[in-house]
């Protein structure tokens, strides 16, 4: 069977009765003040006609782009970053992109110890997650947009308003009498947890009684069950621990049973971001949900706005406190 030969853009202007650099114009939508409405219809409506597509692979070899934007996170064993990569892809793919995941080790010396060598010449644009601006200064001014990784004067921002849902954990806690509170704080240098931990220290500051004690692990249950341990075995151990996220929550738990306290009767313990460990916990966990997909969606349509020549303003996403079985009155006596 022969075979059958897509139309091309010669073909298009044919069908149109104009020249292939009009066609260009209109399918490339840069037409305007250049090209008349009407010879846009025409274009337009004889594409349609013959079913012609545009050599997507050429068009972007001729504009020197590669459609592609690197989403770089800290891990890709937390299910927090599935969600991001999710809606940061379905909004690239709406507008002809594809995203590509790699994690930026902390002890990376630049582009020749990450995912490419010359990023420049693979990708247009990063999405950089939970991560330092120092270390955009390795991709040699490549358009980047930041994701939870606090305001920047510099850089578009697309954050979390993680302060204000520690406030809303920590209110919480404290509307149901607790004032010995335990953080069980994650132990890694990123803006998120910093703000975390500022939110929840000035709470309890401003308490009556209150005392705040903390202990600092990796973001892993082993390591957090032992950091709750330290907290519950102190002279005087906190009536709730308030844990970075949901991982560490689970390290909490796993302290709290072996040394036979009963949550939440003698213990409340409350997590962040609202993964679906959350509700696997028994009993299932108070937390405060992020919104992670949109984080990745708000990011990528700020980096295409961007690669448009556009300035898009900082965005914080809310948080909201999900109250559940893991929290109740402190006990007395």
């Amino acid at each position: 069977m022969p075979a059958v030969s897509r139309p091309t853009s010669k073909d298009v202007a044919h069908e149109a009765g104009v020249s292939q650099s009009t066609v260009s114009l209109v399918l490339g939508g840069k037409w305007n003040g250049r090209v008349s409405p009407a010879t846009v219809r025409s274009v337009r409506s004889a594409a349609e006609r013959l079913g012609y597509r545009p050599n997507q692979a050429a068009r972007n070899l001729r504009l020197g782009t590669t459609r592609t934007v690197l989403l770089m996170v800290p891990t890709l064993s937390a299910p927090f970053f599935g969600p991001v990569y999710t809606g940061a892809a379905r909004v690239a793919s709406q507008h002809g992109f594809g995203v590509v995941v790699s994690t930026w080790p902390d002890d990376a010396a630049g582009p020749a110890d990450g995912p490419f060598a010359a990023p420049q010449e693979a990708i247009d644009g990063i999405l950089a997650s939970s991560m330092a601006v120092e270390a955009l200064g390795e991709f040699r001014g490549t358009p980047a947009v930041m994701l939870d990784s606090g305001p920047d004067g510099a850089i578009p921002t697309v954050d979390f308003g993680v302060a204000d849902g520690m406030r809303a954990i920590a209110g919480h806690l404290t509307g149901l009498g607790h004032r010995r509170i335990g953080h069980v704080a994650a132990g890694v240098d990123q803006w998120t947890f910093h703000a975390r931990a500022a939110a929840l220290a000035a709470v309890v500051a401003d308490l009556p009684g209150g005392v705040l004690t903390r202990a600092d692990c990796a973001i892993d249950v082993t390591a957090a069950k032992d950091a709750a341990t330290r907290l519950l075995t102190a002279a005087d151990p906190p009536t709730a621990l308030v844990c970075d996220d949901d991982l560490i929550a689970a390290g909490a738990y796993k302290a709290a049973r072996a040394l036979g306290l009963d949550i939440p009767s003698d213990l409340s313990v409350t997590g962040f971001d609202d993964v679906l460990l959350a509700t696997a916990l028994e009993p299932e966990l108070t937390t405060v949900r992020l919104p992670a997909g949109e984080l990745g969606a708000q990011g990528m349509t700020a980096l295409l706005d961007l690669l448009a020549g556009h300035h898009p303003a900082p965005r914080v996403l809310p948080g909201e406190l999900v109250v559940r079985g893991s929290t109740t009155t402190p006990r007395t006596g």
